[in-house]
């Protein structure tokens, strides 16, 4: 299994405006597509900052391209996503794991 694991900030003041839009795109679509295995949330409060952590698992880097295509290093970003004032890392880190268990726990 494949685990694929995404970094951003958002404002303090958009914390749960963006938790709920997280939910409702990227969530949400890694979860429609086969292969997915899960997809887990980390929010950590940092002075100012909400980072957020969206790590999905896969079954194979072919249901991985299925969501977010054949430059699969570079983040998926949505079209909303600056109404929260997300800085997103522009690169995911894949990385081969042996569970689809919560890495977060």
């Amino acid at each position: 299994m494949i685990s694929r694991t995404w970094h951003g900030i958002v404002p303090l003041e958009h914390k749960q405006g963006f938790e709920d839009y997280l939910n409702k795109t990227g969530v949400s679509d890694t979860m429609a597509i086969q292969g997915n295995r899960g997809a887990y949330v980390k929010i950590v409060e940092q002075n100012e900052w909400a980072h957020f952590f969206l790590c999905t698992i896969w079954e194979t880097m072919d249901s991985v391209n299925e969501y977010a295509g054949s430059n699969h290093e570079i983040a998926v970003t949505y079209p909303e996503d600056e109404q929260y004032g997300l800085i997103s890392d522009p690169i995911v880190i894949h990385q081969e794991v042996s569970s689809s268990q919560n890495p977060f726990i």
